[in-house]
């Protein structure tokens, strides 16, 4: 069986909207485009770089695949030349050579290579891959994706670096069509910047019980009363 991972810049307030600059996603005027470069550290570049190191093939919808493969081909990977960076480098020889699935009604320009298109029924094609041997699939950014996954109950464990920033608006992680689940936390660390990382695995139905007195007084059932 195959996990698949959300993995997500996002703000205290749950935007995840265009973390990495001002082009990536301006859609619905959203203004605070690159709101997580600046707080980029040693720490956030060594997650990052565990993330990536792990086998995966990746999951992508449509508007992320294309700030992927108008980037991440073209990263430098030559140590000989000035504008290479190691990291980058790294992730880029990643992204090129594993797999790269693809939500999108328009299958016939997907042209970086190793790509791979869902098809039609987008949550079938994903059973079919978490029932297959084979490396996790790994969610990036992709908010509408992660959408359908999470109303579909399909993602297995998420992975958050929490920013200190409240964006107001924008695309959130965490949309009205998530299904209720229970989730337990498996690793957490606070970094100086004050970015939190936490992952998150499934933990079963929510569970519920009550504060109030075992005998509601005549208060508390006029108050429950008004709420019909």
């Amino acid at each position: 069986m195959r996990k698949i991972v959300a993995s997500a810049f996002v703000s205290l307030d749950g935007v995840m909207q265009a973390p990495g600059g001002p082009e990536e996603d301006p859609t619905g005027g959203f203004r605070h485009g690159g709101w997580a470069t600046t707080l980029w550290d040693g720490e956030i570049e060594a997650a990052m770089e565990e993330l990536f190191s792990a086998p995966l093939d990746l999951l992508l919808g449509r508007r992320t695949y294309d700030i992927f493969a108008a980037h991440w081909p073209y990263v430098e990977t030559d140590p000989a030349k000035s504008s290479f960076d190691k990291l980058n480098s790294d992730i880029a020889e990643i992204l090129n050579r594993i797999t790269k699935y693809v939500a999108t009604h328009s299958p016939d320009t997907l042209a970086w290579r190793n790509t791979e298109w869902l098809g039609e029924d987008v949550v079938a094609r994903l059973g079919e891959l978490k029932r297959e041997d084979g490396p996790m699939l790994l969610v990036q950014g992709s908010s509408v994706l992660i959408q359908e996954l999470l109303a579909s109950d399909l993602i297995d464990e998420v992975r958050l670096l929490i920013y200190p920033l409240l964006l107001g608006r924008g695309k959130r992680l965490f949309g009205e069509g998530t299904k209720p689940a229970g989730l337990r936390l498996t690793h957490s660390a606070t970094l100086p910047n004050g970015v939190l990382i936490a992952r998150y695995e499934r933990a079963g139905e929510i569970k519920t019980g009550s504060f109030a007195l075992a005998t509601p007084t005549e208060a508390e059932l006029e108050r429950r009363k008004n709420l019909r």
